[in-house]
């Protein structure tokens, strides 16, 4: 800054200006407002760095023997599990027993009251259609829908920082860090899924911060160092135009204090708070994930596959364990390929990138009745589904707006 002024007060010098050095041109003044005086300022100028945490170059970290692979994957390497012997099948099941539980049956009174607590929910349904419309016949299927639940952990490493406040540094010299996956950690209740970071043992370094350069500090982008910037409402002419006035919002002084840091003219490092260095260690991020497939067995009625999805079943079978195996003898031949398709995706999917840690499978006997119905001469159906009797009506005959949703 000192070279550049130096070189301006040689121009103003040539020029005749220097006869005048009490009256400077008003432009001079605003040329010099917004620009940092001090010629020997130890604090950086980052304005044209963002002001955000960046990650710390990797030529700046020693090498770790067990974590080679970080410093060729840009600083994130995911882990395999290790590999786990398979278990033995289990024995064929009789799923007689299993078959003998039924659903109850739905019968006129049960439809109608159906109804009429589906109508009573609606703003805008008449609940008369509903108590005098006539029931011709009940159509009833059961459905089978199975789901598959895979709980599966992966664990990923990655380098990440944070201030240095002076506290013990658990670094190379303690020790070898250990592997990944022979870190011991609490896992959480089955089929919860959670995400934990941990700091790896051993593998901690303190460095200089990356952003201030080890000062803790720099130069403020919307002053440049200055603490004052020019005023928004007089432009720094100190009187606002065609008004004889000082401007009252600087006093007629021409500058304001800059409202970035408050007039200190820099501002506290973002990435070391302050604190100058930094603590670098490697971070093991524990995903625990439950994967979900769902099959409903194919209907003839004409209800949305998205609520028979969603319905609440009667839960007729239930096999939890580390592994399950396909339902290769299940007496409804689709629930069967629907087994053995489900545990294959979720095999090539989590087969290379995480642990199984439990499985469980289920199947649900899910109630489905089209209602036929009809009222003041015309003819027309709705459906009850699930255990607990939820109603789907395409078309209620006494409906007052159109803006409800029917589901």
């Amino acid at each position: 800054m000192g070279c550049c002024s130096g070189r301006v007060r040689v121009a103003l010098e040539t020029s005749g200006w220097s006869s005048l050095e009490r009256q400077k041109p008003p432009w001079l003044d605003l040329w010099t407002m917004d620009r940092d005086l001090s010629d020997e300022d130890s604090v950086v100028d980052l304005s044209f760095e963002a002001e955000s945490p960046l990650a710390p170059p990797a030529e700046l970290l020693e090498r770790l023997p067990s974590y080679d692979c970080l410093f060729q994957g840009g600083g994130r390497q995911i882990f395999f599990p290790p590999l786990e012997a398979p278990g033995r099948p289990e024995e064929p099941r009789c799923w007689s027993s299993f078959l003998e539980q039924r659903v109850p049956v739905v019968t006129e009174e049960v439809a109608r009251e159906a109804l009429l607590s589906f109508v009573n929910s609606k703003c805008c349904y008449g609940s008369a259609a509903a108590g005098d419309l006539i029931i011709q016949e009940l159509k009833q299927q059961t459905l089978c829908r199975y789901r598959l639940e895979t709980f599966s952990e992966s664990r990923i490493s990655e380098w990440t920082f944070q201030p240095f406040t002076k506290h013990s540094v658990d670094g190379p010299q303690r020790g070898a860090s250990p592997r990944l996956w022979d870190i011991k950690v609490q896992v959480p209740p089955m089929f919860q899924e959670d995400i934990r970071k941990f700091q790896v043992p051993h593998s901690s370094l303190v460095k200089e911060c990356h952003k201030c350069h080890g000062r803790g500090r720099y130069k403020c982008s919307g002053c440049h160092g200055a603490g004052m910037v020019r005023c928004p409402s007089c432009c720094g002419a100190k009187r606002r135009a065609r008004q004889p006035r000082r401007c009252q919002m600087c006093s007629g002084c021409g500058r304001r204090r800059c409202s970035t840091c408050s007039g200190r003219g820099n501002k506290t490092c973002a990435t070391c708070k302050g604190e100058k260095k930094l603590l670098h260690f490697i971070q093991l991020v524990i995903m625990w994930k439950n994967s979900l497939f769902e099959f409903v067995s194919e209907h003839r009625l004409n209800c949305p596959g998205e609520l028979l999805a969603k319905a609440k079943g009667e839960n007729l079978f239930k096999d939890e364990n580390t592994v399950v195996y396909p339902l290769v003898d299940f007496p409804l031949r689709e629930i069967s390929l629907a087994s053995q398709r489900g545990l294959a995706q979720h095999s090539a999917a989590l087969a290379s990138r995480a642990r199984v840690l439990q499985q469980r499978q289920t199947i649900e006997l899910i109630p489905l009745t089209e209602v036929h119905y009809w009222y003041q001469g015309k003819t027309n159906v709705y459906y009850i589904y699930g255990t607990d009797h939820r109603v789907y009506v395409a078309d209620y005959p006494e409906r007052y707006c159109c803006g409800c949703t029917i589901i």
